[in-house]
């Protein structure tokens, strides 16, 4: 059996039309359509309806597909053992991280780590939450540091090496009523208009389940997916801003506390994890340790968001929660 008929095939299901799936692997189509026609032939099976210009999995072909996709990872597998073999601490390592750990963490643990293995050539893909575990998934990286429950990681059978847990922080104005003390219930926050990234981020969702379970309705003002808007917003006095303290928050005139509920830090659980069906070299372990390592000492020396305890003297101004009027 040719592993390129069942490459094309798995390719088509991902992309969708025929057309998508020859850009991806880089063939023509006329190529492409054989190389489907030579695979159904030989297996003697149908394994896509034709409607239109797209390509529809026939049942069939349905319950081939993940064994397709067993058979390409593991021949991956096997290349990639091969290679490692050979090249000792030579080699490259692909690792998928969202733009805020790129920005806060990797970009100045890199040197580090160049440090240690500088024949390793390390590529950094952007990417957040479920689209990093399913690029592990597909092979597309070798490390995800993801912001994820271990029993997930469990269930879909991927390797995880737990980093140090994030915290919720709220950054609001200097002048905000907010708790003067270095950490503020969770109740108190629904009192102030609030600044969220969107829904699709796990902190996000970490804030929502709690303020579920306290019986909580937030009084959501803003939301984005670049989280210096929220940054800039709270400066300006417009709300109060909920992140993970991976954010960098220096640039900005703002008071950072951590958010509690029942008096217990909200945290969040970050891993870096890899796909259990492939070997991982020397490289790539070390990469966890010494990232877990390397973030262990960043929060401990400050250079992560953490709060400072404020003094009591009462403010000149007020930020009025939820009267729509100018928040300083």
């Amino acid at each position: 059996m040719d592993f390129r008929h069942l490459r094309t095939f798995v390719t088509v299901v991902e992309q969708g039309t025929v057309s998508k799936a020859a850009l991806h692997l880089g063939i023509a189509q006329p190529a492409l359509s054989r190389h489907i026609g030579d695979l159904e032939q030989e297996l003697g099976l149908k394994l896509f309806d034709r409607v239109g210009r797209r390509l529809l999995l026939t049942g069939e072909g349905a319950q081939l597909l993940e064994n397709c996709r067993s058979l390409l990872g593991n021949l991956s597998s096997l290349s990639e053992q091969a290679q490692q073999l050979r090249s000792g601490d030579t080699g490259m390592l692909t690792v998928a991280a969202s733009p805020v750990q790129i920005e806060t963490v990797l970009s100045t643990f890199l040197h580090r780590y160049a440090q240690r293995y500088p024949n390793v050539q390390v590529k950094l893909i952007e990417a957040v939450g479920a689209d990093a575990l399913a690029m592990l998934g597909r092979g597309e990286t070798q490390l995800s540091a993801a912001v994820v429950q271990a029993e997930e990681l469990r269930e879909r059978g991927f390797g995880f090496y737990a980093l140090p847990p994030l915290e919720l922080l709220a950054a609001c104005h200097p002048k905000c009523q907010l708790d003067r003390s270095a950490a503020t219930e969770i109740s108190r926050l629904t009192l102030f208009p609030l600044l969220l990234l969107d829904s699709g981020f796990f902190g996000r969702k970490t804030f929502d389940a709690a303020c579920s379970l306290a019986g909580l309705k937030p009084n959501i003002l803003f939301e984005s997916k670049a989280p210096h808007t929220l940054l800039a917003l709270a400066e300006a006095g417009h709300g109060v801003a909920i992140l993970p303290s991976v954010v960098r928050t220096h640039r900005y005139k703002l008071r950072i506390v951590r958010i509690t509920y029942e008096r217990k830090p909200l945290r969040i659980p970050l891993v870096i994890a890899w796909d259990k069906r492939r070997m991982l070299p020397r490289f790539a372990k070390d990469f966890c340790e010494l990232l877990a390592e390397y973030m262990g000492k960043m929060s401990a020396n400050g250079q992560q968001s953490v709060p400072k305890v404020e003094g009591t003297k009462k403010p000149r101004g007020r930020m009025r929660p939820k009267d729509g009027a100018p928040l300083v």
